[in-house]
């Protein structure tokens, strides 16, 4: 007979599974139990859950979140006119020259003193420092859930998982980093002024330094497609972690696998799109000359590393 101040025992004999399994929290990339409705119970009635600024009670990962997505709307607001100048346009005309008519008259609209901050600036601002926030955020809480209070405590207890999604925005952000510098900041530092800067200037940078210019324009390229569409399938909830039980007859993994192949399918074909304007047309439309060429040689010289190849 059992010993009543024992654990209870398992079927096979040996200690009961509570006792010796220790409970991990939820990965990342499932919802946060903050969001999830009746997780708790409430403390107070639904029609009190509201803030005197009518933000509601919500913690600060439901915040981040939000400014995370709803920022990466606003980008891909930019991301289309810049697709559209930089791929598809070259790609009907097959000429630089003519592509970069079509450049001047879209430019003003994501490029002026207003809207480009709206566009791109506090966008992409909001959307990297709202994504390591809420990194932070997260490390908090499970430290907190386990009572981490030494530095030793701390180490034991591991960092959230890092999707795929959020890989590809870390790896996105040097690529982007230099593109923007190299076409909006270097020329302001430079010369006072970008508007020189079109796709001349980038045809001229794969003539002068096609190697980098090609491997550097195809990892930005690809990376970002990648990491958008991916970001988008997520936001619209249809990623493969995201589909739950239904009562279909089709079988959930079933369903895993062919949104896992659509949404690469997708990338795939924005990122070919992308890259047959951007190297098939911008890539080889070869060097500019005259003054704005050597205008263009001087801004490229002065890029660390690269100017001096």
């Amino acid at each position: 007979m059992a010993r009543p101040d024992t654990p209870p025992q398992s079927p096979d004999g040996g200690e009961s599974l509570l006792g010796l399994t220790e409970v991990d929290p939820s990965p990342v990339e499932e919802t946060p139990s903050e969001f999830k409705e009746g997780y708790f119970p409430s403390s107070q009635p639904a029609s009190s859950r509201t803030s005197t600024l009518g933000l509601g009670n919500h913690g600060p990962a439901y915040y981040l979140t939000r400014i995370q997505k709803y920022s990466s709307y606003a980008f891909t607001i930019f991301a289309s006119f810049h697709v559209a100048n930089t791929s598809l346009i070259p790609l009907l005309t097959t000429s630089v020259p003519e592509s970069n008519r079509y450049l001047l008259l879209t430019r003003p609209y994501y490029q002026s003193s207003l809207t480009e901050p709206l566009l791109i600036t506090i966008p992409l601002l909001a959307h990297v420092c709202s994504g390591v926030a809420l990194r932070f955020y997260r490390r908090a809480q499970a430290l907190r859930r386990y009572g981490a209070e030494s530095h030793r405590d701390r180490k034991t207890i591991p960092w959230p998982a890092i999707s795929g999604t959020s890989m590809l925005g870390y790896a996105f952000m040097p690529f982007i980093g230099f593109h923007l510098w190299t076409t909006r900041i270097l020329p302001l530092y430079m010369h006072g002024d970008s508007s020189l800067i079109n796709l001349s200037y980038i045809s001229h940078g794969f003539a002068l330094h096609p190697f980098v210019s090609f491997a550097g324009f195809t990892a930005l390229v690809g990376i970002g497609v990648w990491h958008m569409t991916w970001g988008a399938a997520r936001w619209l909830g249809m990623a493969p972690f995201q589909v739950g039980h239904t009562d279909s007859e089709v079988p959930r993994e079933v369903v895993k696998k062919r949104r896992w192949y659509s949404i690469n399918g997708v990338a795939a074909l924005v990122t070919g799109l992308w890259l047959a304007g951007g190297l098939g047309v911008v890539g080889r439309g070869g060097s500019t000359a005259g003054w704005i060429g050597k205008e263009f040689d001087e801004l490229y010289r002065s890029i660390p590393l690269i100017g001096k190849w």
